[in-house]
């Protein structure tokens, strides 16, 4: 399993969560990497090892008071150094921004819908949703958001798969549920979005949309492999968000959210291309929201700017009181 030339054989073992979301896009990753595998001359074979984390156990609890970060990567990042698997296929807004000894992110896909959108019983707009109407979400960053533009909205947690979720607008009385647009896009669901929030009004949470694809620095055959995955204008753009993310020493479990553009000035090459960030951090009552937006060269600078932006107007205490009180 471990170590083979790029010209022998090797089966290489791909760690998932058991969810049908992250079944199903790992299932997709696979399939690419058996294409550029056939393109390049690798003897690649892969199978799915499934594998269950704390915030796959923990469902009656919301993820903002679960504690720690990494809630849904530890117990796949451990069989990665373990050995019993060779990568993982993550959703890189689960992932921490560090990563422990000896492992890295070996690619970043093309990112899909970035978005969050509304699964309405009702309506096509947020403003279609009556006053006072019951919203479920697991997210701090998407319940402070939504406050800051509807107070009148009543915010409840919801847990669970996609599919549950959805379900529950009609066994638990919710109005409407928030996703992530990019889960539903992957499962072929489409159709069942009301509306989308623009980003400009909804942040999406760090590298929302995207995937990370971790493996062992030391493996070398798969580095290479997931080389020829990256998507170079992803990796740029969650890169950024990423750095933001490190320097607030934030995770996906508080309201924070960022979101990078990147713009190419030749149209052959990502050399030099100028990023513009937005970040985010917002009081869990939606009555303080800041943001802050900037353009630069370096995408972990841009973010350590960002981030220091939003420190000087407060940031660092209303994450410091969430701390406290979670």
């Amino acid at each position: 399993m471990v170590g083979a030339a790029n010209n022998e054989p090797r089966t290489i073992v791909v760690g998932t969560r058991q969810s049908a979301l992250a079944l199903t896009q790992t299932g997709q990753v696979i399939d690419e990497l058996k294409r550029i595998s056939e393109k390049h001359g690798f003897d690649y074979h892969f199978e799915i090892r499934k594998i269950v984390t704390k915030g796959d156990r923990i469902l009656d609890v919301t993820l903002s008071k679960v504690g720690g970060k990494g809630l849904f990567v530890k117990e796949i990042e451990q069989a990665l150094l373990d050995g019993e698997i060779d990568m993982a296929v993550h959703s890189m807004k689960d992932m921490p921004y560090e990563l422990p000894e000896g492992l890295m992110n070996g690619a970043t896909p093309k990112r899909v819908d970035p978005r969050d959108c509304l699964i309405m019983k009702e309506g096509t707009s947020l403003d279609d949703l009556r006053e006072g109407a019951r919203v479920g979400t697991s997210s701090l960053r998407r319940s402070s958001q939504l406050k800051n533009m509807r107070p009148d909205l009543q915010l409840d947690s919801i847990r669970g798969n996609i599919d549950s979720r959805i379900r529950k607008l009609e066994t638990e009385g919710f109005d409407a549920v928030v996703l992530a647009a990019a889960g539903l896009t992957r499962m072929g669901w489409q159709d069942r979005i009301s509306a989308f929030i623009p980003v400009d009004l909804s942040i999406p949470a760090v590298g929302q949309g995207a995937l990370g694809i971790e493996c062992r620095r030391e493996d070398a055959g798969v580095r290479e492999l997931l080389d020829l995955f990256n998507d170079t204008e992803t990796s740029l753009a969650v890169r950024a968000e990423r750095s933001f993310l490190g320097a607030l020493n934030g995770g996906c479990q508080i309201p924070i959210g960022a979101f990078a553009v990147v713009q190419k000035k030749a149209e052959d090459s990502f050399d030099d291309a100028e990023l513009e960030l937005t970040g985010m951090v917002g009081s869990p009552d939606g009555e303080v929201m800041l943001k802050e937006i900037r353009k630069g060269t370096d995408p972990e600078q841009l973010g350590r700017d960002v981030a220091a932006a939003l420190v000087a107007r407060g940031a660092d205490r209303i994450l410091a009181e969430i701390g406290d009180n979670v």
